[in-house]
């Protein structure tokens, strides 16, 4: 095959060297973008007077007839074409003739496959925004119907203090809250517009980035030729991102892995996002838990790839950066799948309120509000911390919880305070009382739900609003 690239060379590429070079073979999911991209830049073309209005026509229709075969799966992805870009250059040339040569005019394979990736990047930072939002909804779905139920909560995976189910669920909310403020952000970076870059240094044509700026839905091009050709950050700050989120999922699937165990037993998750044994019929297996889990090495390990790839790499273009797609499409369908599944296991599953109630009677965890107790007596609280640990330990010594502490058993550990037993420091009353903003208390909970509620309405509305102006770019350009 002769290369679009072949006037230079006077031997063809070995058949080793073109299976070793392409990338055809996975960046074909972006040819919707290229064809966008082209669209837009053809146009820019016919209003600066580079190309005539015949040739602009003609290369609009062929770019729209060439979309159509693609989208039919009527293209041959033959790797002798490299590339996404140079066969839907191929498949414009065959379509209507000399005019699609035209199209490359004042643009680079480097500038042009930054904007295919930049524009694809958009939609997959709305898709994965859309996910979290999902997983968020739940979150606050499950923190009201249980809000009520009471569990241990832990530091070094022992019992603590004691929260309520509600509180736990918006703990993670406010992870993955979190973490869709980040891709918000980045969505934000990914509005410069690549195009008009070309190789690396602009152009001597009188081209203007701004009108390819506008008809992408862009809000300004980037700044210097020479970076805009190099730069891989976006791409890196999408792995980054997903290894985060990631890992916030691992963190809950591993919390609904121990709950499920039958030393725990806290949870019932959904049967369908359970397995069983293939030789122990007892078994009810939390293996889409412990996949989740397993599966954030993938998107840590994408990130490494990609930061150890443009380490060491010259300004500007390198070949290097094209092992940046596989890294990025897999790190969006993990993170994508993930948060999926998670969605719909959380839904499914509940927390066992008599399990949990039996839990909450180990650990002495009313110890804190104890001390806090003391506290309002006018003894300092490291005094409080001292007596209270010493109330913990006789309970070990004598076999006895905080509920079986009686008047005789305080006099005899010269409890500062004269009570008849402890019972005013049921756990009911723990969570009642503790009100500081950002605590457990029903009251507070609520409080986070709604302010909960309140972002997710005005995520949503974002999502909307920029899923509306995108789907809109191709439309107005094909007109």
């Amino acid at each position: 095959m002769k290369n679009l690239w072949s006037g230079r060379f006077s031997k063809a590429m070995d058949e080793v060297t073109a299976l070793y070079n392409e990338s055809l073979s996975f960046d074909n999911v972006l040819y919707p973008y290229s064809i966008l991209g082209s669209l837009a830049h053809v146009t820019m073309l016919k209003d600066c007077k580079i190309i005539d209005e015949d040739t602009y026509k003609k290369i609009k229709s062929g770019l729209i007839k060439v979309k159509k075969k693609f989208d039919k799966g009527e293209v041959e992805l033959d790797i002798a074409n490299e590339d996404i870009m140079m066969l839907i250059e191929k498949e414009l040339t065959n379509e209507i003739g000399k005019a699609g040569k035209a199209l490359h005019t004042a643009r680079s394979r480097n500038d042009q496959n930054a904007l295919d990736e930049t524009l694809f990047m958009r939609e997959a930072c709305l898709e994965t925004l859309t996910r979290l939002k999902n997983l968020m909804e739940v979150l606050i779905k499950k923190a009201k119907e249980e809000g009520h139920k009471i569990m241990p909560g832990f530091t070094h995976l022992q019992h603590a203090q004691p929260i309520t189910v509600g509180y736990y669920y918006m703990a993670h909310f406010q992870r993955f809250k979190r973490d869709s403020e980040k891709f918000m952000e980045l969505f934000k970076r990914l509005q410069e517009n690549p195009l008009g870059a070309c190789a690396m240094a602009g152009t001597t044509l009188p081209t203007d980035r701004f009108i390819t700026t506008k008809l992408l839905g862009f809000d300004k091009p980037t700044e210097n030729a020479m970076d805009t050709v190099g730069n891989r950050d976006n791409i890196m700050d999408y792995l980054y991102l997903s290894s985060l989120t990631m890992t916030h999922i691992s963190s809950i699937a591993e919390e609904f892995v121990v709950f499920n165990s039958q030393e725990f037993s806290f949870i019932d998750i959904d049967d369908g996002y359970c397995t069983g044994s293939s030789i122990m019929p007892q078994k009810k297996n939390p293996d889409l838990a412990e996949l989740a889990r397993g599966k954030v090495g993938r998107n840590i390990g994408n990130l490494i790839n990609l930061l150890t790839v443009v380490k060491g790499t010259f300004l500007t273009f390198n070949k290097d950066f094209q092992e940046d797609k596989e890294a990025l499409f897999d790190s969006i369908k993990t993170l994508n799948m993930s948060l999926l599944i998670f969605e719909k296991m959380l839904e499914g599953s509940h927390f066992k309120e008599e399990v949990l109630k039996k839990h909450l009677e180990e650990g002495f965890i009313e110890a804190t509000d104890i001390a806090e107790y003391l506290v309002k007596e006018n003894i300092p609280f490291r005094s409080a911390h001292e007596i209270v640990g010493n109330l913990v330990k006789y309970c070990e010594n004598n076999n006895k919880d905080f509920s079986q502490i009686n008047k005789k058993d305080l006099e005899i550990l010269e409890f500062p305070v004269k009570l008849d037993d402890l019972s005013i420091f049921k756990i009911e009353n723990s969570i009642k009382r503790r009100n500081s903003f950002g605590a457990t208390s029903f009251k507070e909970v609520d409080r986070q739900v709604g302010v909960g509620e309140e972002y997710i309405e005005k995520l949503e509305n974002q999502i909307s609003r920029l899923k509306n102006t995108i789907d809109s770019l191709y439309a107005n350009l094909e007109k």
